[in-house]
C-alpha cells in the first residue's frame, strides 16, 4: 500500500530550479534510499514533504492527504518524523529531555493542567520520560542519557536524534545522511538499526553517500541529478546503470 506519492514535483528558487518533476512513491514499511551529487535536490525534496519548502509545483500525498501547504507541525502530526544532515539536538538538554520533546506530538495535558500539576499531567510526564527511555534503549545509546546532549560522542548524538523523532511515533521516517561522521563499526550498527526501525512498520526514505551502506539495506534506489530523477529501481540494478554510473558513481559498470 502507497504511503507517501510525490508527483512531478519541481522546486525553483529564482532561475535556479531545484527539483525537476521528480515523482516518487514509498510503500507502506519500505526502505527507499535517495541518493545523487552534492546538489542534486536531496535535501530539498526531505524540506518539501515536510513543509519547510513550498513546491513550485507537483502534488505530495500522504496516505491520500495532500501535504502542499501545511505547516512543518502538521505534517509531524500526520505521522513525518525527520533527522537533519547537521544535528539538530538541544546541546544544553539532557539527552533524555530531547527524546522527550519528541513526544509532544502525542501527550494528553493542557496548559492548566501543566500549571496545576494535575493528575492527567503526571500520568503523561510519566509516559513521556517512559517512551524517552525505551527508544533510547531501542537506538542502543551507551552514552550518559542524563548528561547535556553536546557532551555525548557524535555516533550517540546521531542516535539519540533518531531516538528523537522515534518518539514522534512516526508512519514515515525520513534520515538525512544518519551515516555521515560515523565509523565502520558504528555504520554497521546503523545499519541494523535502520532495518529494526522497519521492522516496526515504519516506511524509511534515507540520503546517504556511502554507497555500501545504500547498497546494503535499501530495498529501492532512486537517484537525482541537478534535480531530475534518473534511475528507480533495486539497488544492483541502480549500481549498473550507465547514467547513474557517469552522474555519480564513476567509472564502469560492473562486468
Amino acid at each position: 500500500m502507497t504511503l507517501l506519492d510525490v508527483a512531478e514535483l519541481r522546486l525553483s528558487f529564482g532561475g535556479l530550479l531545484a527539483v525537476d518533476g521528480l515523482s516518487l512513491s514509498v510503500a507502506e514499511g519500505e526502505i527507499v534510499s535517495l541518493i545523487g551529487p552534492n546538489g542534486a535536490g536531496k535535501t530539498s525534496v526531505f524540506n518539501c514533504v515536510t513543509g519547510f519548502y513550498r513546491p513550485t509545483a507537483g502534488r505530495i500525498t500522504l496516505r491520500g492527504r495532500d501535504l502542499r501547504g501545511l505547516r512543518p507541525s502538521a505534517v509531524a502530526g500526520l505521522g513525518v518524523a525527520r533527522t537533519f544532515q547537521n544535528l539538530r539536538l538541544f546541546g544544553e538538554l539532557s539527552v533524555l529531555d530531547n527524546v522527550r520533546a519528541g513526544t509532544h506530538l502525542w501527550l494528553r495535558q493542557s496548559v492548566l493542567d501543566a500549571l496545576l500539576h494535575t493528575p492527567r499531567y503526571r500520568r503523561s510526564e510519566r509516559e513521556c520520560t517512559e517512551q524517552a527511555h525505551h527508544w533510547l534503549d531501542f537506538v542502543g545509546l551507551r552514552g550518559d542519557r542524563y548528561g547535556p546532549a553536546r557532551a555525548l560522542p557524535y555516533g550517540e548524538q546521531r542516535r539519540a536524534e533518531i531516538a528523537r523523532a522515534l518518539a514522534r511515533r512516526p508512519g514515515l521516517l525520513l534520515l538525512d545522511e544518519p551515516a555521515a561522521g560515523l565509523n565502520h563499526g558504528e555504520k554497521a550498527g546503523m545499519v541494523d538499526l535502520i532495518r529494526r526501525i522497519r521492522d516496526l512498520g515504519v516506511a524509511i526514505v534515507l540520503i546517504e553517500h556511502d554507497m555500501g551502506l545504500v547498497m546494503e539495506v535499501s530495498e529501492r534506489v532512486v537517484v537525482l541529478n541537478f534535480g531530475r530523477e534518473i534511475a528507480d529501481g533495486r539497488p544492483e540494478d541502480v549500481r549498473r546503470d550507465p547514467a547513474v554510473i557517469e552522474a555519480y558513481l564513476g567509472g564502469e559498470p560492473d562486468a
